[in-house]
Order: C-alpha cells, then sequence, then structure tokens
C-alpha cells in the first residue's frame, strides 16, 4: 500500500476517532440514566441501511519482463479519489455477542494507474474507474454496551462484480472479485435508531489481471503493459455510517 494511502486512512482513522471521542460524552455520560432503544439488541433479525465512502488500491507484482525495444515498465497508483458506496443490510442476532450481517449494495469509485520504463523515462497513465455490485457477510462481535454506546469488531468476506463498461486499454481486470475484510466501529444508541460508524480493510484475494488481451493483437505497445505484470490484487478502506 504506497505512502499516499496511508496518509489518507490515517486522516480518516483520526477523523473517526475525534467522532466518536466527541460523540462518545453527549451518548454515555456517567450520571445519565436514560438508556435509549434498550431493548434493540434482542431482535431476533432487523434491518438497515448504511452509506460511506471508500478508496480502492491496486498491488502490483512486477515480472521483470524486458520489452523488445528494452525497455522495464513498472507500474503503480499515484492518485486515489473517494468512491461511495450504499448498502442494504439484514442483521441476524446469533448470540448477545454475536450478529451475522448481510450488507449487499454498490460501490462507485475510480483510481489512477502510472506506468514508467525505468530505461526511457516514459511515463503513460489510465484512469481505472469502477461500478462494483458487493455482497459482503460479516461475523459482528460486540463488546459489552456502555450507556449508549458499544464497541465491535467485524470478521468477513465480500464477493464484487464489476458492472462498468470494459475499454480496450493498457490494463483491463476481471469482473469479479473476492476480499477478506475486518473492521471495527462502534454502536451508538440514539432516540429512535442505532447510529454505527464503521472503519472496514478490505484485501482481496485472486489475480484480478486480465493476461490474455486478443483486442490488442495488434497494439504490442499496450499490450507490454500486461506481460510485465504477473499478477494484480485489489485493496480497499471502507468508512460506512450505518443506520439500524
Amino acid at each position: 500500500m504506497s505512502k499516499k494511502l496511508h496518509h489518507i486512512i490515517f486522516r480518516y482513522l483520526l477523523l473517526a476517532a475525534m467522532l466518536v471521542g466527541g460523540a462518545a460524552p453527549m451518548l454515555a455520560r456517567p450520571g445519565d440514566k436514560i438508556l435509549n432503544r434498550q431493548y434493540a439488541d434482542q431482535k431476533r433479525w432487523h434491518l438497515g441501511f448504511s452509506v460511506g465512502t471508500h478508496f480502492q488500491d491496486l498491488d502490483f507484482t512486477h515480472n521483470g519482463f524486458v520489452a523488445p525495444d528494452g525497455g522495464q515498465w513498472f507500474v503503480e497508483v499515484p492518485t486515489f479519489d473517494p468512491g461511495i458506496c450504499v448498502n442494504v443490510l439484514g442483521d441476524l442476532r446469533l448470540h448477545k455477542y454475536f450478529n451475522l450481517r448481510l450488507t449487499p449494495g454498490m460501490y462507485f469509485g475510480s483510481k489512477g494507474a502510472e506506468f514508467r520504463d525505468h530505461v526511457t523515462g516514459a511515463v503513460e497513465r489510465q484512469d481505472i474507474k469502477t461500478a462494483y455490485v458487493v455482497v459482503p457477510l460479516d461475523l459482528k462481535i460486540s463488546g459489552d454496551r456502555l450507556y449508549n454506546s458499544r464497541p465491535y469488531v467485524t470478521l468477513g468476506a465480500m464477493a464484487t462484480f464489476d458492472v462498468s463498461k470494459k475499454r480496450s486499454d493498457f490494463l483491463q481486470f476481471n469482473s469479479t472479485d473476492a476480499y477478506l475484510t475486518v473492521g471495527l466501529g462502534c454502536d451508538f444508541y440514539l432516540p429512535f435508531f442505532k447510529l454505527n460508524p464503521e472503519i472496514k480493510f478490505c484485501f482481496g484475494l485472486t489475480d484480478i489481471l486480465r493476461h490474455d488481451r486478443p483486442d490488442l493483437d495488434e497494439n504490442p505497445e499496450m499490450y507490454k503493459i500486461t506481460q510485465s505484470l504477473s499478477k494484480v490484487k485489489s485493496k480497499m478502506f471502507v468508512l460506512t455510517f450505518y443506520f439500524e
């Protein structure tokens, strides 16, 4: 993961910590005897929805391929644009501390890839736009409730299907992918609903690079970028706000 994405994640983590820290005194004062939505966690199942933002990254594995002209191309993602994500939520209570959550939805995002020839110094760029249909399944592990707040972590998996239009470009990617996910958040019990800010890290499991490119048979100058890569895996950082 690039330094720039590390800085972005750090800023969002800091923002989330400030939001949680600022809200906690209002929602969980030691002398406050009013507990909002006292029986919300005892429901067998419930519905909700979420909105949020996310950043997409790519992890490139280079193979040292030398092009016929002697060039060696290396790829990175130097720019990140925040995307949007919208999900619906189905939550099944398994135990006092465990919930199974299904949150299908849509992720719209983009990122910029830069290709650099370390021999000649030539640079090419490609904007990569995605529209993912996502199907995350998470195990939510909650702590004990403290007045009107309750921290939790999540472990899960997520299937994605990219429905954006494919173009004949330097790199093409497979439409399907699978992720392992880990997250953390906190339930805040408001008078009429629960608000759950959540941070999630998603790690792609499959090689999403499309190696076979018959559309570039007549353009080997573009195909040499694909030939320079052994595999490409995807990563995502997601900040979500659930309303339950």
